[in-house]
């Protein structure tokens, strides 16, 4: 049974974007996402002359996803779209505006399966050349892709990290992964080098600044802002794209390189889970496969007789 009797549908996507917002577990970007994907179903509806929550069925939904298919909206994607609406539908229950639950009767499209893309070893040891400006920001970007593949961290956690969480005498740094999960990853002597060269670089910077930083974020670049995840993402792409023969070039891409590239080494899967922060174990088992894949592909161009091999 409704509360309400007649609720307009973008009467309830402001309620629904402020609700969201004031969520601490959700993501600024989530934030944004899921109600820009609820705000293009809107107007799907809107076209077909529905404007009240009420009036809304599982029978709209199905065209809407077939819609995005049909437009070319890869499988993953239209994923993530049903599940923002399935989150504002949620809501909607919860405060008692729709009395059924309509995304019960829809089912999402089956996800292709597809191995992580990663970085090869020969690729990544590029990354320890002496390719960078000799400048900050030279400095900067060095310190970034290196942290990424030692940590195997996300970069929003990259970005997040703050001064407080860096240890160099114990060779550790504390991350807040998702859902404000904190975790401890160790880092290697050359790393902790690598980091307090760059705090220096950092000190002298605000030195010249004649003003201290306006954040105790670890990553600013050299006009004293805070390095972004979106700013990350650039700087990969900047390196990366040359270095790399990858399908593939993301920050993300160094993170499955290092779960890889551990697996490759022999380390142990549930170490390697607690390192990535997974909450589960099937998210990381995922890069077993992936070895195996790379052991194939190993055999058949280093064993003489690989190519009468099925």
């Amino acid at each position: 049974m409704r509360i309400f009797a007649v609720v307009k549908i973008d009467e309830s996507i402001v309620f629904f974007a402020n609700n969201v917002s004031a969520e601490k577990r959700l993501a600024k970007g989530t934030v944004a996402y899921y109600v820009g994907e609820v705000r293009r179903f809107a107007d799907f509806l809107q076209a077909e002359g529905i404007e009240e929550v009420g009036e809304m069925t599982a029978g709209n939904v199905r065209e809407w996803q077939m819609s995005l298919m049909d437009n070319g909206e890869a499988p993953g994607t239209v994923v993530k779209q049903i599940a923002a609406l399935r989150a504002w539908m949620k809501f909607l229950r919860r405060q008692g505006v729709l009395d059924q639950d309509i995304m019960a009767k829809v089912s999402i499209p089956k996800m292709p399966k597809r191995l992580p893309v990663f970085f090869r070893e020969t690729e990544v040891e590029k990354i320890y050349a002496d390719i960078y400006p000799k400048n900050y920001d030279g400095e900067l970007d060095k310190l970034i892709l290196r942290m990424l593949y030692e940590t195997g961290m996300r970069r929003s956690e990259l970005a997040g990290i703050t001064l407080d969480c860096i240890d160099l005498s114990r060779l550790t740094i504390k991350v807040l992964g998702k859902r404000n999960k904190e975790r401890i990853i160790p880092i290697e002597s050359e790393l902790a080098h690598n980091i307090s060269k760059y705090l220096s670089l950092r000190n002298k910077l605000a030195s010249e600044m004649e003003l201290p930083l306006s954040t105790d974020k670890l990553l600013v670049n050299s006009k004293g802002r805070e390095v972004s995840a979106s700013m990350v993402y650039s700087i990969v792409k900047k390196y990366m794209t040359v270095l790399s023969n990858a399908d593939r070039i993301s920050p993300h891409v160094f993170r499955h390189t290092f779960a890889t590239h551990m697996l490759t080494e022999g380390a142990n899967i549930d170490a390697i889970k607690e390192l990535l922060g997974h909450s589960d174990l099937a998210a990381t088992e995922i890069y077993t496969h992936v070895t195996r894949e790379h052991l194939k592909e190993t055999y058949k161009h280093a064993h003489p007789r690989a190519t009468n091999k099925k």
